[in-house]
């Protein structure tokens, strides 16, 4: 009794709700703290932005890339970020906080990089739209490299409901970094491959090493599923 007990505390139902906690407390730290230093940016008239935000091809300033997210430069501005990169956040962080953490310095870097390398030179950007693109690209792809049928699913559901996001990755709105949208983009759907499962591709072939081990396999597999439900 108390070995299944055990084994079932440890299942893949038990680790899916262990890590969406996990990842709801993280994302809401981290909304916290980019609305803390909004406040602090407002009451220093935006101060923070001139300082800390991304100046293109200014070697000095390359450092920026890292800061820029958690800058916005109106009240508008962070208020339209923050739910989808709460949503998309929890969405990229529940499967291992040790991915979504490579994830997001990757995203960080290309949609920070793109802005540096490539936007016009008399701008500052700041923003964590870079970021949200970039959860939303590694969502969407997921599921399909780590031949995840749940994961899948979400990131079909994902790309579906929010497909209209991607016109922000194109030039239009001179108020708006298509470029860091873009380098975001591609940054979470580069991560999707970078931090895929590996053991996706171990287990069928450790499964077809013998009959036994293949039904043993089979079985844990259906049991996976049901424990999520599907």
């Amino acid at each position: 009794m108390a070995s299944e007990h055990s084994t079932a505390s440890t299942g893949p139902l038990a680790r899916v709700i262990t890590g969406a906690r996990t990842a709801l407390f993280v994302m809401t730290g981290a909304l916290a703290v980019i609305w803390l230093v909004q406040i602090a940016n407002w009451s220093g008239d935006y101060q923070l932005v001139r300082d800390y935000g991304i100046h293109p091809r200014e070697l000095g300033e390359l450092g920026d890339v890292l800061s820029a997210p958690l800058l916005h430069g109106t009240w508008e501005h962070v208020e339209s970020n923050s739910v989808p990169l709460f949503v998309f956040g929890v969405l990229a962080a529940y499967r291992g906080m040790r991915r979504f953490l490579a994830l997001t310095l990757l995203t960080v870097l290309t949609s920070g990089g793109a802005v540096w390398l490539l936007e016009d030179s008399n701008t500052v950007t700041v923003g964590a739209s870079g970021v949200v693109y970039g959860y939303f690209g590694y969502v969407v792809l997921r599921g399909i490299f780590d031949r995840n049928l749940l994961d899948t699913v979400i990131g079909v559901l994902l790309g579906a409901s929010y497909a209209y996001i991607l016109l922000a990755v194109l030039p239009g709105d001179p108020g708006i970094s298509w470029l860091g949208h873009l380098g975001g983009l591609l940054g979470g759907l580069a991560g999707a491959w970078v931090f895929r499962d590996r053991r996706a591709k171990a287990a069928p072939a450790a499964a077809a090493t013998a009959p036994g081990q293949a039904r043993s396999a089979h079985a844990d597999l259906l049991k996976e599923l049901d424990d999520l439900g599907i």
